[in-house]
């Protein structure tokens, strides 16, 4: 029973993690990477896709992605979509692939980002903590319907409390990182 609400507990702690590193992944450093162009969505046939079921995005250079649409004749539908898709982004169309050039991050821009990527960490702070409430609550639960005794909810406290500190330390190590990264000229 403890061991269930333990293991349930880390398994969501490690979702919410991945989330954190998913919503890194969408904020733009000065680097080019594929994933920037995710959220991208490209009328085909009458439905909005995934650039990347589409078209191949690659790293052509630190600051360009080349992108080659699947079907050529889906290259215009793909510009169009990367020019609205508010990521800021003016694709360069050389008839059989475009060139997506990022722009160099201004200082403000930069700050911007950075405040985006400490929201994403404390949201996903906020996720494990609510995490280790429920965890809590079931352990009290337990004690409640004499299932354990208080000395195994509190040694199950002390575990789900260190689990919480293990992913929070996490989150910070990578928010750090995410800042380096985006502070780096």
């Amino acid at each position: 029973m403890i061991n269930e609400i333990k293991k349930d507990a880390q398994t969501r702690m490690q979702k919410s993690l991945e989330s954190l590193a998913h919503a890194f992944s969408r904020i733009r450093t000065g680097q080019a990477h594929p994933s920037i162009l995710a959220g991208v969505m490209v009328p085909y046939y009458g439905a909005d896709t995934p650039i990347n079921q589409v078209a191949n995005v690659t790293v052509k250079d630190s600051r360009t992605l080349q992108v080659v649409a699947f079907e050529r004749n889906m290259l215009a539908a793909v510009d169009k979509a990367i020019q609205s898709s508010g990521l800021g982004f003016n694709p360069t169309n050389l008839g059989e692939l475009l060139l997506v050039t990022m722009p160099a991050l201004t200082e403000e821009t930069r700050k911007g980002f950075t405040k985006q990527a400490r929201d994403a960490a404390e949201d996903a702070r906020v996720a494990v903590r609510n995490i280790r409430r429920d965890a809590m609550s079931q352990l009290k639960e337990l004690v409640k319907e004499k299932e354990i005794s208080e000395d195994e909810e509190r040694r199950a406290a002390d575990e789900v409390q260190k689990l919480t500190d293990k992913f929070v330390a996490e989150i910070d190590v990578a928010m750090k990182q995410k800042e380096a990264d985006l502070m780096a000229v």
